[in-house]
């Protein structure tokens, strides 16, 4: 077992101790995050930015009936802006409370982390054991948790697939736990030879440390994890806000323009359509993946390219959603649709893809800028996956040697014909379709992913995620009923 693995299964142990205090997974978690964060801080002799009263030491040496007063106080103090300068630590620790109740638990927790060694010959173990946690909280956490946890093999062939490089401006606007960001990061840094000054010029230096790396996330509580990831992985950029990218804090500047967007939106129902003006297809569904998929489209910049995980409906939706394949393709050369296999996200019952995609360097692009959209099936025929059959990264070696190695989707490709997993569908075949991407040609003899569901959380869950995929459908339709708009009606087209 590697270091950071065998340091995530003894941390997750220790959630036994807060059990009896009712405490979810992702609350123990998050208090992890702020006792690792002082932890960490330590370890890396890092503790200047930290009133001395609460670093590390100080929690150690106090008395087991004056710890939890003390950690409390902290709490409160490190997420005051006022009192703190760096502003990494206040959005780490704002807002935030801790959920243990007993001192005798808070102490337990103390001293078990504190006699962890979270160093090997290689590496730091801080970040990949955070990682590992984030891992174990979607595996745990059945309802809701793949709505920001994206499997980490799929993100880093995404990653791989679309080759970020250093002088980009790479965009997560779902950034969740900052996997995609992350993973992009370390791609980089692995190809680089001096990342940070990669153009002997002080001011891309400035860029690559608090520039290149830009997103947006909804979810306070996610957000706080966010932040600790990236800080875990020595990652603290200037355009990372607290902000619904749905909202008019999405179509500001900064997350306009970019050259690499990398990410997985959340699906379902958004409790209310839009709120940008540029939203102009998607601004009145009620429904994430449609919207999301048109502020990727237009905050890419001309020639950026983009890898998008998407759930079935966005390929078939008629009304708006058509609306959007249409514009998607107008402007953008959509070169590539991966069919993933079902199970992989720890939300049962999604069947979801991902769309590769390049913005047109047209001046006015109100032509077709797809030629053709190549489709690799790799659901059909597919074993059942989860927990106990996790996807590896071998599973993805037959889509990455089709893709090829240019991230646009130009490599020379083998359209492998009806019994092959790759096909090549011409834009006018998609337009005889109605422009309906929903494409198979295999029997799907594949195993459902509920087959080995055996505990009753786990079924539950899995009946709760088909009856919210039914609930969207049915928002959808009476969205798509009730705004008058034909299915063939031109839009108009929007002010770039």
């Amino acid at each position: 077992m590697n270091p950071s693995a065998d340091l995530v299964n003894k941390l997750w142990r220790l959630c036994a101790l807060l059990r009896k205090d009712g405490v979810t997974y992702q609350q123990y978690v998050t208090e992890l995050t702020y006792l690792l964060f002082l932890k960490m801080a330590s370890e890396q002799k890092d503790e200047s930015r930290i009133p001395e009263p609460y670093r590390w030491g100080a929690l150690k040496r106090a008395s087991e009936t004056e710890v939890l007063k003390l950690y409390r106080q902290a709490l409160i103090d490190l997420g005051d802006g006022a009192k703190i300068a760096d502003r990494s630590i206040v959005a780490i620790f704002q807002n935030a409370t801790t959920i243990v109740r007993e001192p005798a638990n808070l102490r337990k927790l103390i001293d078990a982390i504190d006699g962890l060694h979270w160093f090997s010959d290689e590496r730091d173990a801080f970040g990949d054991a955070y990682e590992g946690l984030l891992q174990k909280m979607a595996e745990e956490t059945k309802r809701g948790a793949g709505q920001y946890f994206t499997p980490r093999v799929l993100i880093d062939v995404m990653v791989d697939l679309m080759k970020p490089q250093p002088g980009e401006v790479i965009q997560d606007p779902a950034a969740g736990t900052g996997g995609f960001l992350i993973a992009a990061d370390r791609y980089m840094r692995a190809r680089s030879d001096n990342y940070f000054d990669f153009a002997d010029d002080k001011h891309k230096s400035a860029f690559q440390l608090s520039q290149a790396l830009r997103g947006l996330e909804n979810v306070p509580d996610t957000f706080r994890l966010l932040q600790m990831n990236l800080h875990l992985h020595s990652i603290d950029p200037d355009h990372l806000n607290l902000a619904d990218t749905l909202s008019p804090a999405g179509s500001e500047t900064r997350f306009k323009q970019a050259d690499l967007i990398l990410t997985n939106p959340p699906f379902g129902p958004a409790g209310g359509p839009p709120t940008r003006d540029d939203l102009t297809i998607t601004d009145r569904v009620s429904s994430y993946q449609l919207p999301f998929v048109e502020h990727c489209i237009r905050a890419l910049k001309p020639g950026g390219r983009a890898a998008v995980v998407v759930p079935d409906n966005v390929l078939f939706d008629d009304g708006r959603g058509k609306a959007l394949r249409q514009r998607l393709m107008n402007w953008c050369d959509l070169h590539t649709i991966l069919r993933l296999p079902t199970g992989i996200f720890y939300a049962q019952g999604v069947k979801t893809n991902v769309l590769f995609f390049t913005r047109s360097t047209d001046e006015a692009p109100l032509t077709d800028a797809t030629e053709a959209v190549w489709i690799y099936d790799m659901r059909s025929g597919a074993p059942a996956y989860g927990k106990t059959n996790p996807l590896k990264p071998a599973d993805f070696d037959g889509f990455v040697t089709a893709f090829g190695a240019d991230p646009h989707g130009r490599a020379e490709r083998t359209d492998e014909g009806e019994t092959g997993r790759f096909r090549r569908f011409s834009r006018e075949g998609i337009a005889a379709r109605g422009d309906n991407l929903d494409i198979t040609w295999l029997k799907d003899t594949s195993d459902e992913a509920e087959d080995g569901l055996e505990t009753p959380e786990d079924i539950l869950a899995a009946i709760d995620g088909h009856l919210t995929a039914a609930m969207t459908e049915v928002r959808a339709l009476l969205v798509e009923l009730g705004d008058g708009m034909p299915e063939t009606a031109d839009l108009p087209e929007a002010a770039e």
